[in-house]
């Protein structure tokens, strides 16, 4: 019995060397890597999940896209970051992002995707000189317009050069209304989904002329001074007051924002060059205009241009998967197809090889450029413990909204300005 094992044990022994068996053999996808991408954007998971599909098919590596709800991200992030097979590919967006995950993140310097891009504007770095995290695409935000409507109201956008001219339209057109057969702006909705138009992206416009009176920014400030929360107000209160929806009624959301520009029933809707695809397919004239506020001189504003989507590679994982990861990024922004589909999606990507943009919002932007505009950049970037600095602003938005006394105006400046430096000093302690 034993001599039988021991010619069996040998046989098998022979067959291992002539199939090239050996203890640290690893299968062939282990030794090409594999691609995590933990995706911030949830507007980009079915293009992410096709280009997955894509690389897959061609290159035989495996990727995997998951993407987080709505709002949640810093939480999907700090959960899969402590599981074994963690994101090899993630977004550290902000200062804020860099200081929290920066012994996440590989040095990006000098690898083949930094070699790929066309400006460093977009990049993120330590204190200690570490590129941290690169920027994938370039965005602008301000309020996009439907001037098929606003004529048939009677008006023209040559009207609205700043918020003088904008509230004399809004507010024609919502106390026309019923009779028009459409309102003024789409829902302001301050449930998860929605609450980020105006907690991140419309409160830049106070971040942004504090920003410049201070000659920039390059270190989140420990405090605001307010300056400017009177323009944030007036254009608050301005799309809260003239549209399909009640103040009343967005503090649990369920209004479909972009769904109401699209079918005709607004014509302004606050949001992002991530809307041109969706949206111009039922608006093919829809344009974006500026934050009008009613700062002296904004004649002259420009649309708001920066990006929160930055790519990072985990410093954690197998040489391997990095390898793998960074080519999957190569890949993406060298492929005609593949950076067309990012490009439709997400607009310009700062890289040498990537497709031209189409996106009539990033146009937009480009023309207020060239004609002389400032370009309000991102100084929201730099809100200190962002989820609970915007928590505490939607807190205080809805008691605002449900009844726009002074007192709970003050209590939103208490939430803007005093939320700022308690989050500064709970992130810096």
């Amino acid at each position: 019995m034993k001599k039988a094992f021991a010619l069996l044990l040998a046989a098998v022994m022979v067959l291992c060397l002539f199939a090239g068996c050996t203890n640290d053999a690893k299968p062939a996808d282990d030794a090409k890597g594999s691609v995590y991408w933990l995706n911030f954007k949830p507007e980009l998971d079915e293009t992410l999940q096709d280009l997955a599909k894509t690389y897959t098919d061609k290159t035989g590596v495996s990727v995997k896209v998951v993407t987080a709800a709505s709002g949640t991200y810093s939480q999907t992030l700090t959960s899969e970051m402590d599981k074994s097979s963690a994101p090899t590919l993630f977004v550290i967006g902000n200062q804020a992002g860099v200081k929290q995950w920066k012994d996440y993140a590989l040095d990006l310097k000098g690898t083949a995707i930094e070699k790929e891009l066309n400006t460093d504007a977009y990049n993120l770095y330590d204190e200690s000189g570490k590129l941290v995290s690169i920027g994938y695409c370039y965005e602008c935000y301000g309020i996009i317009a439907n001037p098929t409507l606003i004529e048939q109201a009677g008006h023209t956008m040559d009207e609205i050069k700043n918020f003088a001219g904008l509230k004399a339209v809004a507010e024609d057109i919502h106390a026309r209304a019923a009779e028009l057969g459409f309102d003024a702006f789409s829902s302001s909705d301050m449930d998860s989904s929605s609450s980020w138009r105006f907690t991140g992206h419309m409160a830049n416009l106070e971040y942004f002329y504090e920003e410049r009176d201070a000659g920039g920014w390059t270190e989140c400030p420990a405090t605001l001074n307010g300056k400017y929360m009177e323009n944030f107000k007036n254009l608050y209160d301005l799309c809260i007051n003239n549209s399909l929806t009640a103040p009343t009624d967005l503090a649990t959301g369920g209004h479909d924002a972009e769904n109401e520009f699209k079918t005709g029933k607004a014509a302004f809707f606050v949001n992002g060059s991530w809307e041109y695809a969706a949206v111009s397919e039922a608006v093919p004239n829809a344009t974006m205009i500026p934050y009008y506020c009613g700062v002296e001189g904004e004649e002259k504003a420009g649309l708001n241009c920066g990006t929160e989507n930055c790519w990072a590679v985990n410093a954690k994982a197998s040489e391997a998967d990095q390898k793998a990861t960074i080519d999957f990024m190569v890949w993406l922004v060298t492929d005609p197809d593949a950076s067309a589909k990012m490009v439709n999606q997400l607009g310009i990507m700062p890289y040498k090889s990537a497709v031209t943009s189409t996106n009539g919002f990033l146009n937009d932007a480009a023309k207020y450029t060239s004609n002389g505009c400032y370009v309000m950049d991102w100084a929201t970037n730099y809100q200190p413990n962002v989820n609970e600095y915007r928590a505490a602003l939607v807190s205080a938005l809805n008691a605002y909204n449900a009844d726009q006394s002074d007192a709970n105006w003050e209590a939103v400046k208490t939430a803007f300005v005093e939320g700022w430096a308690t989050q500064y000093n709970n992130a810096n302690r």
